[in-house]
């Protein structure tokens, strides 16, 4: 396992959302760092780099795979699914059925 959900968490719309914590070390991650927010383990993939940090959210079933990295106050809900060497970062936010893998890049007040 490489994070932890802790037991920090917060509502929005709702839904509880939680913080979730490294627990070791894997790409730019070292042991303890704070992450973002997810619903559930199933929102944030425990094999390969992707994360979700500063206070971006995941939640619905939402799902971050691959090296993708979601940040600042960005959004992931629906059955969005974001993979690959994605980033999704600012105030964007991805939900329904979007789909965004390779090397995309989505920042800024963008909503797909």
């Amino acid at each position: 396992m490489k994070y932890e959900i802790t037991k920090e968490n917060k509502i929005l719309f709702g839904i509880k959302l939680f913080k979730i914590k490294a627990l070791r070390n894997f790409g730019n991650i070292k042991i303890n760092d704070l992450g973002g927010w997810i619903e559930k383990e199933k929102n944030l993939s425990q094999d390969d780099n992707a994360w979700v940090s500063g206070d971006a959210r995941v939640y619905d079933n939402a799902r971050i795979s691959g090296d993708a990295w979601i940040s600042g106050d960005a959004r992931i809900s629906g059955d969005a699914w974001i993979s690959g060497d994605a980033w999704i970062s600012g105030d964007a936010w991805i939900y329904g059925d979007a789909r965004i893998s390779g090397n995309a890049w989505i920042s800024g007040d963008t909503w797909v």
